[in-house]
């Protein structure tokens, strides 16, 4: 009789190491909550999920208690991020048979990108086996001009088929002159550098909207928010359905 390699869930039970980079150089376009949702599923997909926030000055993915994430000590006693210790890191995800999660922040997003390639840290850690993502959010509105040369400035120097773009609407459309994203020509001249696309489409801000925005700021994961006692069962049934549209998307991604 063949083994069951499953842990009950339909998920493999042998997780193969994995890094998922949360990066972009603007700040409050999302990273944190990519980082929070994406990091929540994998759990509940039963993969060994070890959290990173690596963001020296707002540490919003370590104020979340349920994912257990670990502040990364970057920045020396004059404020300056150090890049020599993000060789610690790498060690760790040499070392360790895990899923990791790393929310970089703004203020980190060019040291440690230039890190990256300058020492071919994607190439060693394949070459170790472990699979990369860099999860970039490209934000609507005012953000929109930000986030898009973010994304120009990964994909310059990205591998191939290694980019997981967050297309998140709650500023505004990600649109310009009528294109969507992949419409325009930034996507188009580096579509070989994307993998897949995640929507997070707009929302009613006084009910879908709120409701995330509670969420967000006592820094709930979905599961807490579904069964916590302090909210309505309306503001419940929205954020199950954000949650359920959202896991679907990822369901589909090689990562899932």
């Amino acid at each position: 009789m063949p083994k069951d390699n499953t842990n009950g869930n339909g998920t493999s039970a042998a997780t193969q190491p994995t890094i998922h980079l949360i990066l972009q150089g603007k700040g409050g376009v999302g990273k944190s909550v990519v980082a929070s949702w994406l990091a929540e599923f994998l759990m509940g997909r039963g993969q060994p999920v070890r959290c990173m926030d690596g963001d020296p000055v707002n540490r919003s993915l370590g104020q979340y208690q349920a994912l257990a994430a670990e502040k990364l000590d970057l920045v020396n006693q004059d404020g300056v991020v150090m890049r020599s210790r993000y060789d610690g890191l790498v060690e760790r995800f040499l070392r360790e048979e895990a899923v990791f999660v790393v929310d970089s922040g703004a203020t980190a997003f060019l040291p440690f990108w230039t890190y990256i390639v300058e020492s071919d840290i994607i190439t060693l850690l394949r070459e170790s086996g472990r699979r990369v993502y860099v999860h970039i959010p490209i934000s609507g509105g005012e953000m929109l001009n930000d986030t898009l040369l973010g994304f120009r400035t990964l994909a310059a120097t990205a591998a191939e088929k290694s980019l997981v773009v967050w297309i998140n609407e709650y500023f505004g459309p990600v649109a310009r002159d009528g294109k969507t994203f992949d419409q325009m020509q930034v996507y188009l001249d580096n579509r070989d550098k994307v993998l897949a696309s995640v929507g997070l489409p707009w929302r009613s801000p006084d009910t879908f909207g709120e409701n995330i925005r509670r969420m967000r700021e006592r820094k709930l994961t979905f599961g807490e928010a579904i069964t916590t006692s302090d909210l309505w069962l309306v503001e419940k049934s929205r954020l199950f359905r954000v949650r359920y549209e959202l896991f679907e998307q990822l369901k589909q991604t090689p990562f899932a």
